[in-house]
C-alpha cells in the first residue's frame, strides 16, 4: 500500500503495512470530542433519541452545525490504533476514512471528488470493527484550512449511513436553515407580562423572547372564558394577529421546543401582581406542553 501523505508522523500500521497520516489528519482525530457548534448549548429540555431514523430534532443541529454535507460512499477504512486512538470510547473504534463525494448537499464551495477524515465509529456485535468499505453515508462536516481534500466532523455522531428517508429529512432541514426567513436561535427568555381581560378568565399573555440574530420573537397567549387557551407565535416587531403555533417537524419548532428553558425565568416577569405572575407561568407551562419534547 502507498503512503497517504508525505509527513512522517503518525504513523499506523494497516495488514502489517505502515500507513503515514499527516498531522493534520492526526490533529482532526484528535480534535474529534471537541464539542461542535451544534452541542455548545444542549437544550434544557432535551431527550434521548430513538434508535433508527433519527428525529428533526437531531438531525436539525447537525445541519445548523455542520458548514459541509456531504452525499459520499467509502472507498478506504484504515483502523487508527495505538496512542493515535488512546482517547476512543471503548465502544467505537477510529478509521482513517476516504470516500468519494456523491452530492455536496451543503457547502460554500465545491469539494473535490475524493475527500479524507477520521470517524470513530461503533463497534457492532462482540466489539467487532465494522466493514465501512462501500457504505455509502451522510457526511456533517467542517473544511480544513488549506487542505481542500480533508474534512473534519463535528462531532461523533456525524457519519450515518445513508437511506432515503434520511437524505430526506437532512435536505429538507438544510432548505429550512439556508433559507432568508430562518427563525433565529432562542437565546433567552425577555419580558413576560399577562395582562387581564374585561371579563373573569379573560386575557392575554405575551412572551418576548431574545435571540442570536437580534430578530424579535414573540409568544402570545389567549384566554376566553370557558374554551382551551390559544397560542401562537409572531417573528418580527409587529404582533401577527394571523400567527399560528408552528408545525411539529420544523425549524421554528425546533428552535422554540429545544431552546425554551423549562419553566418562565422569575425575572423575566414584569408584574407585580401575583395572580398576573402565575397566570404568565401557567400560559408559558402551556406553551412548552403544546410544543412538546425536544425529542
Amino acid at each position: 500500500m502507498t503512503e497517504l501523505f508525505l509527513f512522517k508522523k503518525p504513523v499506523i500500521r494497516y495488514r502489517g503495512v505502515m500507513i503515514r497520516i499527516s498531522a493534520l489528519a492526526f490533529y482532526c482525530a484528535m480534535s474529534l470530542t471537541a464539542p461542535s457548534f451544534a452541542a455548545a448549548k444542549p437544550a434544557q429540555n432535551q431527550a434521548p433519541a430513538a434508535v433508527g431514523l433519527p428525529s428533526y430534532a437531531v438531525v436539525a443541529p447537525q445541519v445548523i452545525g455542520a458548514p459541509l454535507i456531504v452525499d459520499a460512499r467509502i472507498r478506504s477504512a484504515v483502523r487508527i490504533k495505538g496512542a493515535e486512538a488512546a482517547d476512543v470510547a471503548p465502544d467505537r473504534a477510529r478509521f482513517y476514512i476516504e470516500a468519494d463525494v456523491l452530492a455536496l448537499i451543503r457547502g460554500a464551495t465545491a469539494v473535490p471528488p475524493r475527500i479524507g477524515y477520521v470517524a470513530d465509529v461503533p463497534l457492532g456485535e462482540r466489539g467487532r470493527a465494522p466493514k465501512l468499505k462501500k457504505q455509502r453515508v451522510l457526511l456533517f462536516a467542517r473544511p480544513v484550512a488549506s487542505r481542500p481534500d480533508q474534512v473534519q466532523l463535528t462531532g461523533l455522531d456525524s457519519q450515518r449511513i445513508h437511506s432515503p428517508e434520511l437524505d430526506m429529512l437532512v435536505r429538507g432541514v438544510t432548505r429550512e436553515v439556508l433559507a432568508a426567513e430562518a427563525p433565529p436561535a432562542i437565546t433567552r427568555v425577555g419580558n413576560a407580562f399577562h395582562v387581564p381581560g374585561t371579563l373573569p378568565g379573560e386575557g392575554e399573555t405575551q412572551i418576548f423572547l431574545q435571540t442570536e440574530n437580534n430578530q424579535p420573537v414573540s409568544l402570545q397567549i389567549l384566554r376566553r372564558p370557558g374554551e382551551q387557551p390559544r397560542w401562537s407565535v409572531s417573528l418580527g416587531d409587529i404582533v401577527d394577529d394571523s400567527a399560528r403555533p408552528p408545525l411539529p417537524d420544523t425549524l421554528l419548532w425546533y428552535r422554540l421546543a429545544c431552546g425554551l428553558p423549562s419553566e418562565l425565568p422569575a425575572g423575566s416577569i414584569e408584574s407585580d401582581e401575583g395572580t398576573n405572575a402565575a397566570i404568565a407561568r401557567e400560559d408559558y407551562a402551556f406553551v412548552l406542553r403544546a410544543l412538546g419534547p425536544c425529542v
